[in-house]
C-alpha cells in the first residue's frame, strides 16, 4: 500500500491555549463535525475516534475537535507550545502517513447532517443561517459552533461551542455581538442566544 504525503501546517485561534492543525486532505465527511472534551468521549460508541483516542495520550492534551481538514487540539496551561508542538506534528504526520483510521466505520455510519426532517420552519432558518454564516468563520479559528435548542416562546436559541470556541476568552463577545446579532436580524423569532456546555 503507498503511503500518503501528509502535510500539516499549524494556526494560531483565539483561543491561546489551543492551536488548529490543517491538513492537505479532508478527514471529516462534509458537514459534521466531532468534539471530545476527554479520552471517555473519544471511546464513546456513538462516536468512536481512534485518532482522538490516540491524542489524548498527550499528557496536555485537554480537548480534541476534528471537523473538514483539521484537528483543534487544546492544550493545559501549565505547557507553553513550544515545548509540544514538534512532537504533535511528528505524531500527526506519521498516523496520517500509515492511513490509519480516524474514525470506527460505526461513528461515520451513525452520523449523519444536523438538518431534520422534523424542524419547524424557524428552525430550519436558523440551521442554516448558523452553516451559511457562522461555520465558515469559525472553522477558519478552529472551532465550530452547533445548533442545540430553540424555545419559541422566549426566542432563546442555545448552542454548543466546540473546538477552540471552548473555552476561548472571546468566545462570548463572538457569541453575543457576533452570532446572536446575526440571527436577531435574521430570523426576527430569536431574541438570544446562549452556549450551552457539552
Amino acid at each position: 500500500m503507498l503511503k500518503r504525503n501528509t502535510m500539516i501546517y499549524t494556526e494560531l485561534s483565539p483561543n491561546p491555549n489551543s492551536m488548529k492543525f490543517v491538513l492537505n486532505f479532508e478527514i471529516v465527511p462534509e458537514g459534521l463535525s466531532f468534539d471530545y472534551p476527554d479520552m471517555a468521549s473519544a471511546m464513546d460508541e456513538s462516536k468512536a475516534s481512534p485518532l482522538a483516542a490516540d491524542i489524548f495520550q498527550f499528557h496536555f492534551v485537554q480537548r480534541v475537535f476534528l471537523s473538514s481538514n483539521f484537528i483543534t487540539i487544546t492544550k493545559d496551561s501549565d505547557i507553553e507550545w513550544e515545548e509540544c508542538l514538534f512532537d504533535l506534528k511528528k505524531f500527526l504526520k506519521i498516523f496520517f502517513d500509515e492511513n490509519n483510521s480516524v474514525f470506527a466505520q460505526k461513528t461515520i455510519d451513525s452520523n449523519t447532517l444536523i438538518v431534520d426532517a422534523n424542524d419547524s420552519s424557524i428552525v430550519a432558518k436558523i440551521k442554516a443561517t448558523l452553516d451559511q454564516y457562522v461555520r465558515p468563520a469559525v472553522e477558519s479559528d478552529g472551532g465550530a459552533i452547533n445548533f442545540s435548542s430553540f424555545d419559541e416562546e422566549s426566542g432563546l436559541v442555545k448552542v454548543f461551542l466546540q473546538g477552540s470556541c471552548s473555552g476561548c476568552p472571546s468566545a462570548t463577545i463572538t457569541l453575543k455581538s457576533g452570532i446572536e446579532r446575526l440571527l436577531t436580524s435574521m430570523v426576527p423569532e430569536v431574541k438570544l442566544v446562549e452556549a450551552e456546555e457539552i
